[in-house]
């Protein structure tokens, strides 16, 4: 499984962004997918993930102004991030958890600043 994230960027306190995330390669081995950020200094921590079925889990930091979703006849898991804070500003890497295994994306600079 192959895995390409996008959409990262630059960008005001309030303002928006949105993530996407292609897998390819034995795609249809996956059932869990989801976005984890990793911020300087700090440990990788989970944002949010995505059954196959649409069952959505978010960390409670970003409860209510981030939202995954999942395009499985694209392959692929988008994060629309809301009312983007300072403390957003991480490398973005996008997961797949397929049979027993974790796949990682190359990660995607999101920045949050005035």
């Amino acid at each position: 499984v192959q895995l390409q994230a996008s959409g990262g960027g630059l960008v005001q306190p309030g303002g928006s962004l949105k993530l996407s995330c292609a897998a390819s390669g034995s795609a249809f081995s996956i059932n869990l997918m989801g976005w984890y950020r990793q911020a300087p200094g700090k440990q990788r921590e989970l944002v949010a993930a995505i059954t196959g079925g649409g069952t959505a889990n978010y960390a409670d930091f970003v409860k209510g102004r981030f939202t995954i979703s999942r395009d499985n006849a694209k392959n692929t898991v988008y994060l629309q991030m809301n009312s983007l804070k300072p403390e957003d500003t991480a490398v973005y890497y996008c997961n797949a958890l397929a049979t027993t295994r974790h796949y990682w994306g190359q990660g995607t600079q999101v920045t949050v600043s005035s």
